[in-house]
C-alpha cells in the first residue's frame, strides 16, 4: 500500500510558489494582496487563518486578517467586501467559513467579486470550472487533484466515487473529477447501500466526517483512496477510512491512501496559496501555467 503524503507535495508546491513569486513581484512593482474576514471568536477559525497568515507571507503574499466581532451585522459584512472588492490592491478575498448563525452565508460568498473569490465558492466560479482551462478551484479539491496527479494515478475513464456531497469539499470535488474526463458517482447520508457503490470506485474519495463510516471490505481491490475527513476516535485523529485499526486490512485492499493526519490537510493551505497567486497573474493579464 502506497501512502500519499500531503506534507512532502505541500513543501513543494510552496517552494515552487515562492520561486514564481521571487521573480513576477519585481517586474509586477507589487506582491499579491490577499485579505481574510474572520467574523466571530471561534478559536479554531482564528489558528486556521493564522496558519494561512503565516504561509502566505512565507512566500512573498500580503496578508491582511479583518477580524469581526459576532455582533456584526450582515450589512456591515457585505459594505466590507464590497470596499475590498473595489480596491485595485487586492487580489484575493476570503471570508472565512463557517460564519456565525444569523449570517446569510450564499448571499456572502456571491458578494465577492468572482475575479477575487481565491475559495473558488461563487457561482460564477463554481459554473466556470466546467468551461474554462484554468478555473479557480475550492483549495481541498485543488489539493485532491493535486495528490493524485503527484501518485501518478491516472483519472480519465476512471470510476471515482465521491462519498459526501458539501459545497466545500464534495460537490465541487464531483465536479472537477468530471473535468478530468472520470465517471463519478456521488453518494451521501441518504444512499442506500453504500457499499455497493463504493466497490465500485477505482478512485474513492471520503469527506464525510464518520469514523469507520467505509470499511477495507467496501473497497474493491487497487483502488486508491482519498481521505479527506478529519474525525476524533478514542482521541486518536482519523479519517473516515484510514484508521489504526483497519492499517493491515487496508494495505491487503488499497493500491494508494492518503493518511490521517499528513494527506489532504496540508494540501488545502497550499492550494489557497496557488489560487492566490493564479488570481494575481490574472489581475495583471498573465498566463496562469
Amino acid at each position: 500500500m502506497k501512502t500519499i503524503d500531503g506534507k512532502i507535495l505541500a513543501a513543494k508546491i510552496t517552494e515552487a510558489v515562492r520561486t514564481e513569486m521571487a521573480v513576477l513581484q519585481p517586474k509586477l512593482g507589487r506582491a499579491p494582496k490577499m485579505d481574510i474576514i474572520v467574523v466571530g471568536e471561534d478559536p479554531y477559525s482564528i489558528k486556521y487563518v493564522n496558519s494561512k497568515k503565516k504561509k502566505s507571507e512565507e512566500v512573498g503574499i500580503e496578508c491582511d486578517v479583518h477580524l469581526l466581532s459576532a455582533t456584526t451585522k450582515q450589512e456591515e459584512l457585505l459594505n466590507l467586501i464590497d470596499q475590498l472588492n473595489q480596491n485595485n490592491q487586492v487580489d484575493a478575498i476570503l471570508v472565512q467559513l463557517p460564519l456565525p448563525e444569523g449570517f446569510d452565508e450564499q448571499q456572502v460568498l456571491e458578494a465577492i467579486d468572482y475575479r477575487k473569490d481565491v475559495d473558488g465558492l461563487h457561482p460564477m466560479n463554481v459554473g466556470l470550472m466546467q468551461r474554462v482551462e484554468d478555473p479557480i478551484i475550492p483549495c481541498t479539491s485543488r489539493g485532491i487533484l493535486s495528490l493524485l496527479q503527484e501518485a501518478r494515478v491516472d483519472i480519465a475513464g476512471k470510476h471515482c466515487v465521491v462519498v459526501g456531497r458539501s459545497s466545500l469539499v464534495g460537490y465541487p470535488t464531483a465536479q472537477l473529477m468530471l473535468k478530468m474526463n472520470a465517471t463519478v458517482t456521488v453518494c451521501h447520508s441518504q444512499t442506500e447501500n453504500l457499499a455497493q457503490h463504493t466497490k465500485e470506485a477505482d478512485i474513492l474519495i471520503l469527506a464525510t466526517g464518520n469514523p469507520r463510516l467505509v470499511t477495507p471490505d467496501m473497497m474493491k481491490p487497487g483502488v486508491v483512496v482519498i481521505d479527506v475527513a478529519i474525525n476524533f476516535d478514542n482521541g486518536k485523529m482519523v479519517g473516515d477510512a484510514y484508521h489504526p485499526a483497519y492499517l493491515d486490512k487496508l494495505g491487503k485492499v488499497v493500491s494508494a491512501i492518503t493518511p490521517v493526519p499528513g494527506g489532504v490537510g496540508p494540501m488545502t493551505v497550499v492550494s489557497l496559496l496557488q489560487n492566490c497567486l493564479d488570481l494575481y497573474k490574472k489581475h495583471h493579464n498573465l498566463e496562469i501555467k
